[in-house]
């Protein structure tokens, strides 16, 4: 699939395919296993420019545009899944709402620290009684002078303990609904606020995702982002781009899952042939490749629309809905295809499995998905 690539972007693309083939593919197991945060490899990325690849250069970043973003996410969820959601959340909801709603000091602050990955991202808008129904956010930030206190909790927040600021939103006016959400951003070290537990997961093992508690936290005003009763429209703003993001990284897993099958079953013989030879089994391989070949075209032509600045709301749900529905049927029939092999940890495709079923359920369930495209198509026609 080639779309509209320049020279400058393929050679971005190898850069970051090169790297997420020969440094992290060696060790994504070792990662899986052990559940450790990779943060040798987020280094090296961070030196190569990844972490900052669509972030234009005033800032310290690449400067690249959306789709090739997009790329880089896609191969280096390839070569392991935790890296590639580390990436995308640091990047879509991490930088991006400073980039976006910043004023220039939040800017100059944060912004080139995050490009070069000295300092990660993070983004902290889900509660335990409020995951897809945002509005619902009982976490409450309170005026006092020249600082807001903030008191309540969140949770399966990605990147925690391990970020050097994260978004978070808190309701500072209970009367006003969605129009009293503000968003703060909470440096590690501040007063009464500290990371709670740290999840285990089914999959995406070295991707910290942990619990944030706020106990009389201390927020300085300048730590506002954006204004009061602004917070809603900023994580709504952030919607599009981060399930891009996701639909991304669950087309890597399936393309590595794919991969992973197609030379397994060239190799593996039963009754006197490869596994490739049966109509069976060609006929899986088909379907593998067809939904992998979909979600590209649907992911990069949302992309494209992002980049463009246009409106692609509707798109972004399709991609997102569609690639990581497609990445759980293949990841599952990739390991069908390995037979018992596939059952056990020495080979890729269960923990491809166990990872691609992660993109049907953050950055909205498939479910909502379905809802919002729903909902354009209605609009779409008014």
């Amino acid at each position: 699939m080639d779309f509209s690539w320049s020279t400058e972007e393929r050679e971005l693309i190898q850069v970051v395919r090169s790297f997420a083939r020969e440094v992290i593919v060696p060790k994504a197991a070792e990662i899986d296993e052990t559940d450790a945060f990779p943060r040798d490899i987020i280094r090296q990325m961070g030196e190569l420019g990844i972490m900052g690849l669509p972030i234009p250069e005033d800032y310290g970043g690449v400067g690249a545009n959306f789709p090739t973003y997009i790329k880089a996410i896609e191969e280096i969820s390839y070569a392991c899944a935790a890296v590639g959601v580390i990436l995308a959340v640091h990047t879509s909801v991490g930088t991006f709402p400073i980039l976006y709603f910043g004023d220039e000091d939040q800017k100059r602050r944060f912004v080139p620290k995050l490009a070069s990955g000295e300092m990660i991202g993070a983004f902290a808008l889900t509660e335990s009684n409020a995951g897809t129904d945002a509005v619902s956010i009982r976490t409450r930030a309170v005026r006092d002078g020249d600082h807001y206190v903030l008191n309540g909790s969140k949770v399966f927040i990605t990147n925690g303990g391990e970020a050097g600021v994260y978004c978070v939103f808190a309701v500072t006016d209970p009367s006003k609904g969605p129009r009293g959400i503000t968003a703060f951003l909470v440096e590690p070290g501040m007063q009464g606020f500290r990371v709670g537990k740290k999840e285990k997961k089914m999959g995406l093992h070295g991707s910290n995702t942990c619990e944030l508690l706020f106990e009389d936290a201390v927020v300085p005003i300048a730590n506002r982002l954006g204004a009061e009763g602004q917070g809603f429209s900023v994580a709504m703003r952030l919607l599009d781009g981060g399930r891009i993001g996701i639909a991304a990284q669950a087309l890597g897993i399936a393309r590595a899952a794919f991969d992973a099958a197609y030379d397994h079953v060239r190799v593996r013989k039963q009754f006197g042939q490869e596994l490739a030879n049966f109509q069976g089994v060609q006929f899986m391989l088909a379907d593998m490749a067809t939904k992998i070949e979909a979600s590209k075209w649907l992911i990069y032509n949302a992309a494209e629309l992002r980049g463009a600045g246009k409106k692609c709301t509707r798109q972004a749900s399709m991609a997102k809905m569609f690639a990581s529905d497609s990445a759980m049927q293949v990841t599952t029939d990739a390991v069908q295809l390995f037979g018992g092999y596939g059952y056990i940890q020495d080979y890729p495709v269960e923990r491809y499995m166990r990872d691609a079923k992660i993109t049907q359920i953050y950055e909205g369930s498939n479910q909502i998905q379905r809802v919002v495209i729903a909902r354009q198509l209605a609009d779409d026609r008014v």
